[in-house]
């Protein structure tokens, strides 16, 4: 690591992270015309913003900076896919795979648990401790809109409180258990295949998190909260694949939590490092896989079975007439 990495990585532990983002955050919900708009342009200039994509392609259109940050896309520029499981967001791939006794995967030799980015709580953790997880980060350029990734029940959202570090690639790489310092915000759902988690990670100047059902969730206060829902029922709250669940203003990054037995395998196409787009298709279920698995076995069944009659078939003794002889 360079010299000038390793300033930037100190640095954040002196900054005043939670008085700095709030501020911006304040800033960013400001409508101030003609200045919002400059930012905005040169915002899109700076990233490289494709704002052929959005609904509305001007800087001018956007009444303040988190209007246009969240941004929605034009129908159609993202086509949902029919995998078992989709991409949820336009971002870069920073880890995924298999959870271990409950350890996510953050880095090369950085590692972090599922209780601790969970909140705490061991029963709320312990249906993902031999699961699958993926973290997916979204770049300042990004769509910053967060979607379901499968067909899904809410059943609770818990507000964990903790620091604001960046979590581009380079404090990711060097600081231990970012995801789970950093505030957050984990979405605890129910599917037809088992549990699953969608966390909504904060950072440095990430004004706030939203969620569809709850609005903005931070910053609410320095304390751990959560929020049960039903499951059943008239207020019951359900996603479609592909529903929008959430939004960031300003960037950061998902992590989701697959239950154990869950996922059957990502797609061989996802590494760390690989481009993603919502409604790519992202894993299969295991039933899926079993399915393909059996479908496959059984074709080469039917395959070699001609063969085998075939053998079968000359491998038959003959039938030999054995010569009559009269009794003695």
């Amino acid at each position: 690591m360079s010299f000038l990495d390793k300033c930037k990585i100190v640095f954040q532990y002196y900054l005043p992270k939670h008085a700095l983002s709030r501020f911006t955050g304040r800033l960013a919900a400001g409508e101030h015309g003609k200045m919002t708009t400059h930012v905005i342009n040169w915002f899109i200039k700076k990233y490289n913003v494709d704002m052929s994509e959005a609904e509305r392609e001007n800087a001018e259109q956007y009444s303040s900076f988190n209007d246009f940050f969240t941004r929605a896309l034009k129908p159609g520029v993202r086509e949902i896919c029919q995998s078992d499981f989709i991409i949820p967001v336009d971002g870069c791939v920073s880890q995924l795979g298999p959870m271990k006794a409950g350890r996510i995967i953050q880095a090369k030799g950085h590692d972090y648990s599922a209780f601790t980015l969970l909140g705490g709580c061991k029963e709320r953790a312990k249906p993902f401790a031999n699961g699958q997880f993926a973290t997916i980060y979204l770049a300042p350029k990004d769509y910053h809109r967060i979607h379901m990734p499968m067909d899904a029940t809410l059943r609770e959202m818990v507000f964990i409180p903790g620091d604001l570090f960046s979590v581009n690639p380079l404090t990711a790489q060097n600081v231990p258990g970012l995801f789970a310092r950093n505030e957050r915000v984990a979405a605890i759902f129910d599917t037809a295949n088992g549990p699953f988690a969608m966390v909504l990670v904060g950072a440095t100047i990430v004004a706030s998190i939203e969620t569809t059902w709850h609005g903005n969730v931070t910053p609410p206060s320095s304390q751990l909260d959560s929020w049960d829902y039903p499951t059943s029922g008239d207020e019951v709250i359900t996603f479609k694949k592909g529903d929008e669940m959430g939004r960031f203003k300003l960037g950061s990054t998902v992590v989701m939590l697959f239950g154990n037995d869950m996922l059957g395998q990502f797609e061989p196409y996802l590494e760390p490092g690989v481009v993603t787009r919502l409604g790519q298709p992202m894993a299969s279920l295991t039933s899926t896989v079993k399915s393909a698995s059996a479908e496959q076995d059984s074709a080469v069944q039917e395959e070699t079975a001609p063969e085998t009659t075939a053998l079968n078939e000359t491998a038959q003794t003959p039938v030999v007439d054995t010569p009559k002889t009269d009794d003695a």
